[in-house]
């Protein structure tokens, strides 16, 4: 899934290629991703683009007034075609949900495609005059990269969840998603089944400012590259995530998971849970 860092460098790209340009056609390949109606989706043609945002995990791009917002999900993408079919793609089974053809002061005729792979179809988008009235956007927590360490107590403090759930909450924080909480907990030496309304003073500090480097170097590393590369920079700085199995770059210690039924995370048990192996729900059942 996409993520702040990904999501703050999306957004960087389309400051850079599209903004200034004019939108032109939009093809609509799957109806369902739609999730406003008015204003309706051609009203975004003969719109300049003006501006870019983002909302936690949620990607906007502002025409003239009118904002083309998108939730790219746990599959979804943003892919940049320089030189794009001219006939509609055909509405089908594929990956392709949206397809905004540009024309750039330049005399170019790119355009940005949104995708999600995989079966499981819930990337979002929505046509609006003000990003706000999303449902998913108002009751975001502050942003990951801007809220302050006494906010970030606070809403700690205020939650009685393991400190993983707190972390992906987006009403509680906005932007971190299951692979940067891993990172995020394991740079910070704590376990991600540590209540949140019970960390000291001392964790705390040490989980904000995990959070900040974390996101930050994430960041750095990802603005500038082309959004075809965005996954490869991600996956490529991860210490935990996704290595099941593999060494911990920290203590050498095999990097261990846990599984739901449609998730899972991984952790050091030395580094973060004093050498105690996390309960997985899979592997108790296969043993029982």
């Amino acid at each position: 899934m996409p993520e702040l860092p990904e999501i703050v460098a999306l957004e960087q790209f389309l400051a850079e290629h599209a903004v200034g340009a004019v939108v032109g056609r939009v093809d609509v390949a799957a109806l369902s991703v739609l999730k406003s109606f008015d204003p309706p989706v051609t009203a975004l043609s003969g719109r300049d683009v003006t501006g870019v945002g983002h909302w936690g995990k949620h990607l906007g791009l502002n025409c003239d007034g009118v904002w083309l917002v998108t939730h790219l999900s746990r599959a979804g993408w943003l892919r940049w075609i320089d030189e794009p079919a001219v006939a509609p793609p055909k509405p089908g089974k594929g990956p392709l949900a949206i397809r905004v053809h540009l024309f750039t002061p330049e005399g170019l005729t790119p355009a940005f495609d949104l995708t999600e792979a995989g079966t499981k179809k819930r990337l979002a988008v929505w046509v609006v005059h003000d990003p706000l009235t999303i449902p998913g956007i108002a009751r975001l927590g502050p942003d990951a990269l801007a809220v302050s360490e006494t906010e970030f107590g606070e809403l700690l403090h205020g939650t009685s969840q393991r400190v993983k759930n707190a972390l992906t909450d987006q009403t509680v924080i906005a932007g971190i998603g299951n692979a940067y909480s891993d990172e995020i907990l394991h740079t910070a030496k704590l376990s991600p089944f540590a209540t949140s309304s019970g960390l000291d003073s001392e964790q705390l500090a040490r989980l904000f400012s995990a959070m900040r480097a974390t996101l930050s170097d994430a960041v750095e590393r990802s603005v500038g590259q082309d959004a075809a590369r965005l996954k490869g920079e991600k996956r490529s700085g991860m210490r935990v995530h996704a290595r099941t199995g593999l060494p911990c770059p920290v203590c050498g210690d095999t990097v261990r998971e846990v599984s739901y039924a449609d998730k899972s995370f991984q952790y050091c048990a030395t580094c973060q849970t004093g050498g105690k192996i996390l309960a997985d729900r899979r592997m108790s059942r296969l043993l029982k």
